[in-house]
Parts: C-alpha cells; structure tokens; sequence
C-alpha cells in the first residue's frame, strides 16, 4: 500500500486532531446510479475531480466491504496493474490535475446487519452513512470536508420499490419495460458524503405543504409502512413547527422544493438529518394516543425539530473533520432544547435535560472515555457520539448564549451561517463569530472546548450582620481525566438570586468565575438572605455548597426559578439518603435515617401538595426523588444494593406519610377529560402519575385496585402505561397476568412492544436476571434489531438492583450479549460495552465481576475496533 500525507498518523489505530491536512483532492459532482436487487445492488458512480494544490500525492478513496466490478479513468477502463486495492483503500497515483473517474460496485444490502451503509429494513432499502457508511457503497474520500454536488438515478422493481426517495429535489422519472422503474434526484447544495440518503420499497405517505417566510412552497411527505400512517400526523406537526420557529428565531427558512422524512424499524441511532431526507428511527415518527406516551409525543417533536435545524447548523455550514462534531451536535441540541422549551414547560424541560447530563455526561466525565468537547483524538469514530459532544457541547452554547444575550447571540449565529455558508468549518469558527459580533473576548472560554471532565465549585457564604455584607467565597477545581492531569480554570457563569426570610427577592444577576478562587460581596442586606444558585443550570457544574435544610425548603417553597426550586428538593433528598448510604453495613437498620432531616424533607413535599406551583408538571418533578443513577454517583465506592435499599426506604415512608395529601392530588387530577397535547393537559397526567406511583408503592390494596381500574380504563398510553409500571414496580402479586394481559392487546405494534420490555427489565427485583434471559427468546425479540436490544438489554443495565448482583451474573449476561454483537453489529456492542466504564467506582465483589467481563470480552480474537477502544480504555 502506497503511504500518504492525505491519511492522518494512526498510532495504535489513534486519529489525532494535530494531524489534519486539507483533503489532496476536490470531488466537485458525483453522478451515483443505483440499480437496486432482491440479491445483489450495483452501483456506478461518475466523479468530477481535480488536484487540491500542487502535489503528485496519490488519490486515495475509501472502500470497504464491497466489491470492486470496475474502473475507468477518463473513459479508459483501468487494468488491475494500475491501481492498489485492500480492504480498506482504492489507491490510484500518477493522475491528471483535472479527470473524471467511473467506479462501479456490488454490495448485498441485505446481509448488512451493522446497519451502516445501504440495508434493508423491513424489505424496504435504506442508507446511514454518518460517520463513515457511505464507504460501504462506493469508494470515495469519505471525510466530511469534501463537498460534492450529487445526482442520483435510482432504479428498481417498480412492483416491491414503488417508492425511490434521495436527497435534493425530484428531477425525473420513468417505467421501463422490464418491470422497473427510476427516479433520479439533484441536490444543488454540496454537501459531505455522510449526508448521502437513499430510500426505496414499499411505503405510504403523509403529505402537506409549508410556505416559507419568503413565500416558497414546500412539499411535506412522512414515510412509513401502511400500517403505521395514521400515526404520522403529531410528526407533520412538529416538523411544520419546527420551519415556523427557525424563522422566527435564527432567520432561517428551507431551501428545497421538498422535505421527505422516512420512519424506519431499524435503525442504530435516533434520527439522521440527511440533506432534504431525513431518515429516523420510526420510535421518533409514529404516535397515537393509544401507543405513544406524553414523552414519545414530546421525543417526536425534539427530534424532528433537532433533525430539521440541522439543515443549517450541521448541513449548510457542515464540520471540517469529525473532531469538531460538536460544531453541529451541540449547537443543534441547544437549538432543539429552546424549541422544545418555547412549545412547553420552560422549567420542566430544562430539569429533565440536567438529569440527563448529570446522570450520563456527568458520569462520562469521569470515566475512561472522558473527552473535551472537541477531542483530540479517538480511535473509532462511532464511539464518539456521546454525551459529551451532544449534551455537554450544548450546555457551552448555552452558557455563551447568556453571556451575550439572546440578541447578541443572534449576531453571532447570523455572522457565522453567512460567512461560513457551504463550508466545512471548526468550532473555532462559531466561537469567533460570537466574539466579534458582540466585542466580547472568549480566549479563556474556549478551555470548555479543550478540556474534559466536570468542574467542580466548592462555596462558602459568610454574613457580616454589622456590614450588611454576604461573602460568597468560591473555589473552582477539576479532576484528572485521561491525558489531561493539570486543567486551568474555566470560565463559569453563575445565575444566583437572593431571598429574604419571607421568600421576597432581593437581587438577582449572574456572576462570572474566571480564576481558581474568587470573592464575591453582596451588601445593604439587614438580614442574612437564602441563596439560590446556579440558577436555570446556568453551567454544567458540580456544587458543593452546604445549605441548611431551612434555606433549602425556603427556595422550594419561594423560588421563582423553576430549576433552582426542583433543585433544593433534590439537594434536600441527597442530605437525607447520602449519610444513610455511606454506613458500611448492608443491613438496612430501623433508625438508619436522620429523624430531623427526615421531618424537613417530609414537610417540604407536604407544603408542595398544600399550595402546589401553578406548573402541575414542576410538581410532578419535585415529587420525584433522585434517581438512583445519580445518587450513586455522589458515593464512592459504590455499593448499588445499598443505594437502591435507602431510596426504597426513603420513598416508602415518604408514601405513608404524605398518602392522605398524594390521594386528594391522584383525585383532583383523575379527570376524564378529551386527550389532549397540551402543555396543561400533559402537566395533569404528569401529577396524577406520580402521584400514583407513589400511593401504590405504599402497599396497600387499595391502591393496586385503584392502578388496576387506570390499566383498565385509561384512553390513552401515558395512563395506561404509568399504571402498569407502578403495578410492575411494586409488591403487586398478580404481575404476570397483567404482563399477559398487555402483550395479549399490543402484541402486533413493535413501538409498544419495546415498551413492555423495558418495564419489565426495570422491575427492581433481584430474580428479574431470569426473566430478561427468557425474554431474549421471545419471538418478538430480536439481537438484530437496535431498538429491542435497547429496551430489554440496555434498560437492564440501568436496573440497579438487578443488573448489579453480588454474583456477577448480571454482568456476565451482558458480556454475552456484547460479544454477540461484535459480528452482528459492533456499533450497539460498543455502546453496551460502555456500562462497564466505571467499573472502577464501585466497591468489592462489584468492581472484580465487572474487571472480570471486561477482560473476558477483550481477550476475543476478531474483536471490533469500536468494541475493543471501548473496552481497552476501561481496562487501562
């Protein structure tokens, strides 16, 4: 094989960022002719290339697991002598500056199991080529900065294929006589090959149409099976919303005589914002009341909104190599997070994005895999769309968002899809559109991008009753991550507020923490005020901040900041469980609570029910404890039984007091009312909910009568489902008639199926090992297909009371499974593979169990490299 400067230095199949070089070759058109079979699909594709620069380096186009039938150079057939071929690489040297090149291959969509590339789901043609699929169809530089315009023919029996869709608008079409037909399509923006799509079988649509803010009309289709189109209508919605709202607040309309979306059963990630066709997991597209929950309705609009905002922040200004992912991950996270909060609860979405990041990126950051937002080296690409480059990278948008404003943001974001319209850019580029158009200097900022793992505040106040003054004195500090040991200080905005004993407010503003250790004064105050900090999560931070238990029920009793309000129950739960956790014994003993801390947590929720907050689903949220996943993480080493022990004991005894107070809210809130989205009306289903939960967790009859009549009687998902889980999740005894019973009315819809999986792998009970091993052998189970591995296999992982046995066997079952996957579909391998992370978090016998799978698994011989950078770094 010939050795190039084009490729970046590969150290132990490293890819380093210091190692970029600009591609040695422009494809400015590729015309790709796709001639589609029930066995075998030939593609042919006819590139437009010239030499990038001065150079005789050798063009080198990227090609895997498919068959080479031919090449032409200018018209001229190549013979074999001519060019190198292996596994990976088609090497071709000594060439012209300017040339066409012809490239015809054979590939077997139907074997591809992995997912990536062209398949087949469901009989039906389908592509995913982010990161790097789009080499399993043809050989190309498959790398984001090379921007090609695509024309693409599309042929295929017309009788199983009705249906031909790729990217761009629809240009022509025809029958021929053999049974087939073609539909060819234009794309006239250049864009990278991972956002090349191409679908094509048997499918309905949904259509509608949208005049854009400069009187364009666009033609909107939703593509799915035919049994499946009468849940399209809530993702029609959500997409027209999603035009409205990018006009309205970045200015950007549609570009496109036409928006297809498709709704596929197999898919490896959420959704994929293919120019013009965008392809998504059908989880993310079908809905009815009757089979979507209030949560899959509002997953549906984030991800339609997410995939549609990426046609500029992802598509039109695209990412210069795969380090800058974030560039248009976590811009358009943030942008599906505030059009999700502007069509919701404000306050309710953000609580639920913080309890994401900190019950994964959190944990993220202090594992192996712990990496910058912009990283600066990896090994598979795949294993890189994390948390951290989605959820993370939107929390430093945001923080920049709030220090400039949402008008000056705006600047910034208009300056930078102006000047960077059709190019491949770096996160460096946005960062100094922000600067310059609000004169604000970043240099320091920019460490969010460059160094990992979460910083942590530690917080003191001193009151000076003589002065009037409150000291708030600050220490900001980070933790050692892989390669990076030493970190400087951030940049940290603080939104705070305070409050005086009667619940007034008597300032509020942000704070910005440059330095390792600063003071900040507050005076004229004639008493000592309750502080609310951290307001909104203004930065994705942790606080070690002791306030007392009064300060902590005055904010939830007075806080006008929604967050900070869910937040001090949240801080006041953590007060009770964390002491009890931390005892060594395993024995759960009478008086292991705090009787006092106790007492002011119970009359904190107490008041809550008494004089709710007019958000029904605020509420809802502050009767929630914290999850176990993120209680473990505030106890090292972990010891996962105890934690699941006191939580249980903690909302047990909260249930019994408060069940007077819980049984008036599940009453004024039972209302047979019409089914309605609305923000009010979801909020009530919410309350009423939780509320149930909580009454049946007290064990009583009763309350299983009363969860049995909502399974019964629900008219729609959200209620029928909650009711089953409370009853799953419980001492209930009569589980599995009801588990029959649900599979027996939702056993032909693959969506609700997942549903039922999942609540049965959570049910916290020890023996439920047995169970998720019987139902892998369900024949509604599948190992091949992502969304099932994930409801049953990835939901009992995060069962903390099962997963976590003192045998080791959950750990071992999950070994079994990863190494299954490695030769069916390593990229949900690898994602699996990440449970064991942290193994090294937790305490004995845990910690060995978990050692001991890992190194099981790391010893298979054809490991993948997805699975095996995984692993390997968890081990290290």
């Amino acid at each position: 094989m010939l050795e190039t400067e084009l490729a970046p230095t590969i150290d132990n199949q490293t890819i380093y960022l210091k190692d970029y070089r600009p591609p040695d070759f422009v494809i400015s058109r590729i015309a790709l002719d796709f001639q589609l079979g029930s066995r075998r699909t030939r593609v042919h594709s006819t590139m437009q290339i010239s030499r990038n620069g001065e150079h005789d380096r050798p063009l080198i186009l990227d090609g895997t697991k498919i068959e080479l039938l031919e090449l032409k150079l200018d018209g001229r057939k190549l013979a074999a002598t001519e060019y190198l071929l292996d596994d990976n690489n088609l090497t071709i040297a000594d060439l012209p500056a300017e040339f066409q090149l012809q490239v015809t291959t054979e590939l077997q969509p139907q074997l591809n199991t992995e997912l990536s590339g062209l398949f087949q789901s469901s009989g039906n043609f389908c592509t995913q080529c982010e990161a790097e699929g789009f080499r399993r169809i043809t050989f190309f530089m498959d790398r984001p900065d090379v921007l090609s315009e695509y024309e693409v023919t599309i042929t295929a029996d017309k009788a199983s294929c009705p249906v031909l869709l790729s990217n761009g608008n629809p240009v022509a079409r025809g029958d021929s006589s053999d049974g087939t037909h073609w539909h060819r399509w234009h794309d006239p923006h250049p864009k990278p090959c991972y956002l090349f799509a191409l679908v094509a079988g048997d499918l309905k649509s949904v259509n509608d149409q949208f005049t854009t803010a400069s009187g364009n009309s666009v033609a909107l289709n939703i593509y799915t099976q035919a049994h499946n189109i009468e849940k399209c209508t809530h993702a029609m919605e959500s997409l027209k919303n999603s035009m409205r709202w990018d006009e309205k607040v970045y200015g950007r309309e549609y570009d496109l005589d036409v928006y297809n979306v498709v709704a596929v059963d197999d898919f490896n990630m959420g959704a994929m914002e293919n120019k013009g066709l965008n392809i998504f997991n059908s989880k993310y597209v079908l809905a009815n009341q009757q089979s979507a929950t209030d949560t899959d309705y509002q997953g549906i609009e984030s991800v339609i909104g997410h995939e549609y905002f990426h046609n500029w922040s992802g598509n039109r200004v695209t990412c210069r190599d795969w380090f800058q992912l974030s560039l248009k991950e976590g811009f358009t996270v943030f942008r599906d997070q505030e059009f999700s909060a502007d069509l919701g609860s404000r306050s309710v979405n953000r609580i639920r994005d913080v309890q994401a990041l900190r019950t994964f990126q959190f944990k993220e950051d202090a594992g192996p895999m712990a990496h910058p937002v912009r990283p600066d080296s990896y090994q598979d690409i795949n294993n890189f769309y994390t948390v951290t480059i989605y959820q993370k990278g939107a929390e430093v948008i945001r923080m920049m968002h709030s220090m400039v404003g949402t008008e000056g943001f705006r600047k910034g974001t208009d300056l930078y899809f102006s000047r960077y319209d059709g190019q491949a850019v770096t996160t460096e580029e946005f960062v100094r559109c922000i600067e310059k158009a609000n004169d604000i200097d970043l240099s320091q900022f920019r460490l969010w991008y460059t160094q990992a793992g979460t910083p942590q505040l530690k917080i003191r106040q001193e009151y000076d009753a003589g002065r009037g003054v409150l000291t708030l004195q600050m220490q900001q500090s980070c933790p050692a991550t892989p390669g990076q040991t030493d970190k400087q200080a951030f940049v940290i905005p603080i939104a705070l507020a305070l409050f005086d004993q009667l619940g007034n407010k008597l300032e509020s503003k942000t704070i910005v923490m440059d330095r390792a250790v600063q003071s900040f004064d507050f005076s004229d105050l004639a008493t000592r005020p309750t502080v609310s900090l951290l307001r909104n999560f203004s930065a994705p931070v942790t606080v070690d901040f002791d306030q007392s238990d009064e300060d902590l029920a005055r904010l939830i009793r007075f806080d006008d900041d929604g967050f900070a309000r869910w937040e001090a129950v949240q801080q006041l739960s953590l007060k009770l469980m964390l002491p009890a956790i931390q005892e060594q014994q395993n024995a759960l003993e009478e008086n292991v609570l705090d009787e006092t801390a106790y007492q002011h947590l119970l009359q904190a929720l107490a008041a809550l029910l008494e004089q709710p907050p007019a958000d029904k689903a605020i509420l809802a949220e502050m009767l929630s404890l914290p999850s176990v996943g993120y209680i473990a993480e505030q106890v090292k080493p972990i010891n996962p039984q105890r934690v699941v022990n006191i939580r249980e004991a903690v909302e047990q005894r909260l249930a019994a007091d408060l069940e007077e107070k819980l049984r008036t809210a599940y009453q004024a809130n039972n209302q047979q009312l019409e089914f309605s989205l609305s923000a009010d009306a979801m909020a009530e289903r919410a309350l009423k909910n939780t509320v149930l939960k909580l009454l049946v967790v007290t064990g009583k009859e009763k309350y299983y009568t009363v969860a049995n009549t909502q399974y019964q009687d629900a008219t729609n998902m959200t209620d029928r489902l909650a009711a089953f889980g409370a009853l799953l999740h419980s001492r209930y005894p009569n589980k599995q008639a009801i588990i029959a019973e649900f599979y027996s009315q939702w056993q032909t819809d693959t969506l609700v199926l997942d549903k039922w999986f999942a609540m049965q792998a959570t049910t916290p009970e020890e023996d439920v090992l047995a169970s998720v091993m019987a139902l892998m052998n369900h024949a509604a189970f599948s190992i091949n297909n992502p969304n099932k591995v994930r409801s049953l296999i990835g939901a009992f992982t995060a069962n903390m009371r099962a997963f976590h046995r003192t045998d080791g066997a959950g750990y071992t079952l999950l070994a079994d499974i990863i190494i299954k996957l490695n030769s069916i579909n390593p990229q949900i391998g690898s994602r699996l593979a990440s449970t064991f992370n942290n193994w090294k978090a937790y305490g004995e016998p845990y910690s060995g169990n978990m050692k001991a799978q890992l190194q099981r698994i790391h010893a298979l011989p054809d490991l993948s490299k997805d699975i095996r950078e995984i692993v390997s770094k968890a081990l290290a």
